[in-house]
C-alpha cells in the first residue's frame, strides 16, 4: 500500500514539474517574441522587406488593417508621388506575408472618428508590450517619450552604412601579401580587410593608404587602396638585426 501511494506521489510531483516547466517556457518565448507592428512610412519606404529577407527579425511582424487604410486612401489619392509610394508600400505589405520563416499577420482594428494611425500604433504597442517599426521621425520621438522601443529603418540604415569613403585616407599596418604579390594586406581596427596595391614590400610596417573602393559581400566586408602619394616613394624602414 505504501508503495503505491509514493508511486502516486512521484507521479503527482512529476506531473507538476512539468506543467511548470512547460508554462515557463511558454512565457519565455512570449516575451522573447514579441510583436513589431510596421507604420505606413516603413512600408512606403520598403528597406524593412530586405531587413525581413536577412532574417535579423526574430519577431511579429504585425500590419494593422487602419495601416492598410492609410495607404489605400494614399494610393486613391491626387499626389501622384504619394500615390506611387502608396501603392509601393501596398506592394511591400504584400511581398513580406511571403517571406519564408517569417511570421507577419494582419490587425483587425478600426479608427474611431478623430483618432490617429501613430496614436493607434503607438496604443497597439503598449497593450502587447511590442515594438513599432518606422522611419517617421515624429512618430519615433512620441513612441520614445512613451516608453515604446522603435526600430527605426533610417537609425539601422546609419549604422550600417561604409565607413570609409573612396579617396579617405587611413594608416594601416601591412601584415601580409595577397594573392596577388604586389599586394600588402592589413586590417582597420575594426576588423576590415585592406588589399593595398604595391605594398608587397611593406609588410611589417605602418603606412598611409588611400582608400579605392569599398565592397560589401555576405562574407564581410573588403578595401581596396593603394599607398598614400607623400611616402610611395619613400622605402618602407628595415628592422636592424
Amino acid at each position: 500500500m505504501e508503495v503505491v501511494i509514493l508511486a502516486v506521489l512521484i507521479l503527482v510531483f512529476l506531473e507538476t514539474t512539468f506543467i511548470l516547466v512547460e508554462h515557463s517556457f511558454k512565457n519565455f518565448a512570449r516575451r522573447s517574441r514579441r510583436k513589431v507592428f510596421i507604420d505606413t512610412s516603413a512600408l512606403m519606404d520598403g528597406r524593412i522587406l530586405n531587413v525581413a529577407k536577412t532574417h535579423f527579425l526574430g519577431h511579429e511582424l504585425v500590419i494593422s488593417r487602419s495601416v492598410l487604410r492609410e495607404l489605400q486612401l494614399l494610393a486613391d489619392g491626387k499626389d501622384n508621388d504619394r500615390r506611387n509610394r502608396a501603392r509601393f508600400g501596398l506592394d511591400v505589405a504584400s511581398e513580406l506575408q511571403n517571406v519564408d520563416d517569417l511570421k507577419v499577420s494582419i490587425y483587425q482594428d478600426a479608427l474611431g472618428k478623430g483618432d490617429y494611425v501613430d496614436d493607434r500604433l503607438i496604443e497597439l504597442a503598449k497593450k502587447t508590450d511590442g515594438y513599432i517599426c518606422t522611419t517617421d521621425y515624429n512618430l519615433n520621438k512620441v513612441a520614445t517619450t512613451e516608453g515604446v522601443t522603435v526600430l527605426n529603418i533610417n537609425e539601422l540604415a546609419l549604422v550600417m552604412k561604409n565607413q570609409y569613403l573612396p579617396g579617405e585616407r587611413v594608416r594601416v599596418k601591412v601584415t601580409g601579401t595577397g594573392n596577388n604579390q604586389s599586394q600588402g594586406v592589413g586590417h582597420l581596427q575594426d576588423g576590415t580587410m585592406v588589399i593595398v596595391e604595391n605594398a608587397a614590400t611593406r609588410v611589417n610596417t605602418e603606412i598611409d593608404v588611400d582608400i579605392l573602393r569599398y565592397i560589401q559581400t555576405s562574407a564581410g566586408r573588403m578595401v581596396f587602396a593603394k599607398v598614400s602619394a607623400h611616402q610611395s616613394n619613400k622605402k618602407p624602414k628595415r628592422k636592424k638585426k
